[in-house]
């Protein structure tokens, strides 16, 4: 059933065939068929490259309508390129990682735990004692050289050494027997590159100390007036520090070795609020390149 407009145009007509005809005065006419309009976007396609967005990834491995979708040459090659840069710089790291964890774990096995070492021996002489195990290759003493719980870290050249030094514990080093236990942790390297390079270098290194629990109040003249006034001629030293940590590290070069010698006895004396630590250093104090 259709209800007709009159020619004038004052009226429009609906059936139930959902057809819609309007008429005007000059005879024009426009349909509006809604079953026409559902046919033609049945028609479309969703997953044509202007209904699908540009990161998307063609992935032919997987099945099905969805991954034959066309995408933008160039676009896609791009996101391609940076997914392949993006995977090479993770396993790059990865690799990394693990080859860093792999020497750190090599390094630990080759490395042994020294307690209870007496304050008057120092790392040549402990260094010494662990020769006669095999090759050492490095040896930190750690702790405040009046107490006789300092303690060091002997690493080896390799795993052999580690394990005979074990055999030591006991050894009377000194006043105190020592003991060796296999370590848990690795010997920070030190850079290279401020490793002495001649044999000047390496006897300014018997002249230096390292300092560390510095007072970043405490000015570079502070520091050098201190051990000049309990230990001997300071010739050379430098004041480092940053934002990030709370203290403050300086490395003293003195005119005599023995004057070193004597400031290894101020660790633990206070400059400014805070106790000092002191230790022989194990790179010189090369000036400053201009």
């Amino acid at each position: 059933m259709a209800a007709v407009a009159d020619n004038s145009g004052e009226a429009a007509v609906a059936n139930g065939n959902n057809n819609l005809v309007v008429e005007t005065s000059k005879s024009e006419s426009k349909e509006f068929n809604v079953q026409k309009l559902v046919d033609m976007f049945t028609k479309l396609n969703p997953l044509a490259k202007e209904f699908f967005p540009s990161s998307y990834h063609h992935n032919p491995t997987k099945t099905g309508d969805f991954n034959q979708a066309p995408v933008n040459k160039q676009g896609n090659e791009n996101f391609l390129n940076r997914r392949r840069r993006n995977n090479y710089n993770q396993g790059r790291r990865k690799l990394n990682g693990k080859a860093f964890r792999a020497q750190r774990d090599d390094s630990i096995k080759r490395t042994v735990y020294v307690s209870d070492i007496d304050q008057t021996i120092t790392e040549e002489q402990l260094a010494g004692l662990f020769s006669n195990c095999g090759q050492v290759v490095d040896c930190r003493v750690c702790g405040d050289p009046h107490s006789v719980l300092r303690f060091a870290f002997v690493e080896f050249a390799d795993e052999e050494g580690a394990r005979t030094a074990l055999n030591l514990g006991g050894t009377m080093l000194g006043f105190y027997p020592v003991r060796v236990l296999p370590s848990k942790t690795a010997i920070l390297p030190v850079n290279p590159t401020f490793l002495p390079r001649s044999e000047d270098e390496r006897e300014m290194c018997t002249r230096t100390v390292y300092c560390t629990n510095i007072d970043k109040k405490v000015s570079q003249a502070e520091v050098k007036n201190f051990f000049e006034s309990a230990c001997g001629e300071v010739t050379r030293l430098r004041l480092l520090g940053d934002n990030v940590h709370s203290t403050r590290i300086a490395f003293v070069e003195f005119a005599m070795a023995e004057s070193a010698i004597v400031a290894l006895n101020c660790s633990g004396m206070v400059l400014g609020i805070q106790p000092i630590r002191v230790s022989p250093s194990k790179t010189p104090v090369r000036p400053r390149v201009t």
